[in-house]
């Protein structure tokens, strides 16, 4: 902690001493290797990386290896409960301060079926007015390229795109001879889209070698601005698994209609009492805790948001009103109906009274509001209302006794975090995007919606985090026709350049 003390004290300092290189050298920099960096990206593409297959884990792994090796770092395999991590370093000065970087290299499954190409791990250049895109042959992109193109494959933009910008701007550094002033680790995760599972325990069981004073995480979208954007916090993530239980099988419901209870009809009704009509949870203790104050407020909202702008972009009327604006709405826990199950649907419907109904669930929590509060706080008002609690699928016994039956299973993912507005890290990153956008260009925000792993490095090493955002809004994220706006891509690299050579001394 003394170390971590020391590092932000120079990083107060750090800020009136400016840059290594020069605004104009930096823009020179990103534009003399950005199509480089393009096709690195395409290369590592077109390796497949769902975390849940230990053969994609090993291909990813070995390219991160071989990449970073080429730089002169340190690289080391790390497992935790026979799940593989790969961490890497290159020391500058022992008593040198240390910065973490996180990369994300898993990416979401693929439903090709849905991807406007044959193969979500093959890369394609478009050219997109809406929704209408053009191919684009990859012997097109030059220097001079069109900003507005885009790069179509599973993880382009979450988050081998951002990977890749770090990549590149530490080999820009090596082939122009520069050399940062700090000491960097960076820890790959291969299972973020799963949760990263094994995570906590790594760095439990690795504390020293993961030791640093403070960490950047290069995932995450930018807010609808499309401008660069550090990022103080996300929150966490927990999830519930509700089965509700009608009779012992699938009925016709013109036989039993009117006679055997629906179940979708027990589980729409307890999913409609959830929330009111505004959006906000009537979960009684919900919200507990959270409190915005005025100077918060202000801080918050700095980020720029037109709500017309965005209900358009949304395609919807009216927002739901937790917070008076969108960025206050990102401070408070979300309860999230992700997917609901009931018999069949479509050309498979059929005349029955299905004997299940199943809601899937997510709710993205805050510092304030822990899993395990928030998850107690659901299943005691789920028994609030007459539902009888199964610890497995209900016996003859169970049956007979209760008309209400539900089994409830729950899970909890990433632990949110936050790093204040207004702290020294978050003003030395602040100078340097400062340097090269310019002031009032770039953003500053509390915290993001989604969920990211970061909770268990600032548990146990007490550091802070922030998120550095590259990707586009419109990026079609965990969706099929993923994508990464080439101009992002290439501020990116002008983002990473800048943080790269920041001055600390």
């Amino acid at each position: 902690m003394k170390k971590a003390a020391v590092f932000l004290i120079l990083l107060i300092f750090s800020i009136g001493f400016g840059q290594r290189l020069k605004r104009e050298k930096i823009h020179q920099l990103a534009d003399g290797y950005f199509v480089e960096g393009m096709l690195t990206l395409k290369e590592f593409l077109q390796l497949p990386n769902i975390g849940s297959n230990p053969d994609n884990i090993d291909l990813n792994l070995v390219w991160c290896e071989k990449a970073f090796q080429a730089l002169d770092f340190e690289t080391e395999q790390l497992v935790s409960k026979g799940t593989k991590h790969l961490f890497a370093q290159k020391i500058h000065k022992k008593k040198a301060p240390t910065i973490l970087f996180y990369l994300q290299i898993d990416g979401q499954p693929v439903d090709s079926t849905k991807w406007h190409q044959k193969n979500p791990f093959e890369p394609v250049l478009k050219e997109c007015n809406g929704n209408d895109c053009k191919i684009v042959p990859w012997d097109n992109l030059t220097q001079n390229f069109n900003p507005n193109w885009k790069v179509f494959a599973r993880s382009a933009s979450d988050s081998k795109g951002p990977a890749v910008a770090f990549l590149q701007a530490l080999r820009i550094m090596e082939a122009t001879k520069l050399r940062q002033k700090f000491n960097l680790k960076v820890i790959m995760d291969f299972q973020e889209e799963l949760g990263s599972p094994t995570l906590p325990a790594l760095v439990r069981n690795h504390r020293d070698t993961f030791s640093a004073d403070a960490m950047l995480i290069m995932d995450g979208t930018r807010p609808p601005a499309n401008l660069p954007t550090l990022t103080f916090g996300a929150r966490g993530i927990a999830t519930l698994k509700l089965t509700v239980y009608g009779a012992h099988k699938n009925l016709h419901s013109g036989q039993y209609g009117n006679y055997a209870p629906n179940p979708v009809f027990h589980l729409s009704r307890l999913l409609g009492s959830m929330k009111d009509e505004d959006g906000r949870v009537l979960i009684p203790g919900y919200y507990d805790g959270i409190q915005l104050t005025e100077d918060q407020k202000t801080l918050i909202n700095s980020v720029p948001e037109n709500k017309e702008e965005l209900l358009m972009t949304l395609g919807i009327a009216k927002p739901e009103t937790v917070g008076e604006t969108y960025q206050e709405a990102l401070q408070y826990p979300s309860l999230n109906i992700r997917g609901l199950r009931a018999a069949w649907v479509g050309n498979e419907v059929r005349t029955i009274i299905p004997s299940e109904a199943l809601a899937e669930i997510d709710m993205r929590l805050v510092p304030e509001t822990p899993a395990e509060r928030q998850i107690q706080l659901v299943t005691d008002f789920i028994a609030s209302k007459g539902f009888y609690l199964l610890e497995g699928k209900p016996t003859e016994a169970e049956r007979k006794k209760h008309p209400k039956l539900i089994k409830i299973e729950s899970r909890i993912g990433s632990r949110p975090f936050r790093t204040p507005l207004d702290s020294p890290l978050g003003a030395w990153l602040g100078a340097a995007m400062a340097h090269v956008f310019g002031d009032g260009n770039y953003i500053r925000m509390q915290s993001t919606g989604g969920s990211q792993p970061i909770a268990p490095f600032i548990s146990e090493l007490g550091i802070p985090a922030i998120s550095v955002r590259i990707p586009n809004p419109d990026n079609s994220i965990h969706a099929p026709n993923e994508n990464l706006r080439l101009g992002n891509f290439h501020e990116g690299l002008k983002m990473c350049l800048g943080i790269l050579t920041q001055q600390y001394d």
